[in-house]
C-alpha cells in the first residue's frame, strides 16, 4: 500500500517529499513532544530546503485545523450514532480524542502541507 514514491509514503513517513530518503524531523519519535516540529533544514540526500521560505510551515495551521475538524467529526459519529451516547459524552469523547491525535496531526499536518508544493523526483535516487 505504501509505495515509496507516492504522497501517502511522504505523508505518514515524514520522509523528504522529493528523494523519501531521509526524514525531513532530527527526532522519528512522534511521542518525544520536547522535539516533535525540530525539523532538518535541507535533505542531506537531495539538497531539498525544507523551510522553502520564511515562515512556511504557518500555513499548515490550515492543514491542522481541517484534520482536527475531521477527527472531531468522526469521534462524535462513532459516540454518538454508534454507541448511543448523550451530546456531554459525546463532546468529551471529541475533546479527548483531539488532545492524544495532537502530536501525530502536527507532524501530519507539516508533512501534508510540504507534499502540497514539493513532488517526489525519481532522479534525486539515481546519485
Amino acid at each position: 500500500m505504501l509505495k515509496k514514491g507516492s504522497k501517502l509514503y511522504s505523508i505518514l513517513t515524514g520522509t523528504c517529499p522529493k528523494c523519501q530518503n531521509e526524514s525531513m524531523y532530527f527526532d522519528k519519535n512522534i511521542l518525544h513532544l520536547d522535539k516533535i516540529l525540530k525539523m532538518n533544514d535541507t535533505c542531506s540526500h537531495c539538497g531539498l530546503k525544507y523551510q522553502i521560505e520564511p515562515s512556511f510551515f504557518y500555513g499548515a495551521m490550515y492543514v491542522s485545523y481541517g484534520l482536527n475538524v475531521a477527527i472531531g467529526i468522526a469521534a462524535f459519529i462513532i459516540s454518538f450514532l454508534f454507541f448511543s451516547s448523550s451530546l456531554k459524552v459525546a463532546f468529551i469523547v471529541i475533546i479527548a480524542a483531539i488532545v492524544l491525535s495532537f502530536p501525530f496531526v502536527l507532524r501530519w499536518s507539516r508533512n501534508i502541507y510540504i507534499n502540497m508544493f514539493v513532488s517526489y523526483d525519481p532522479k534525486t535516487n539515481l546519485k
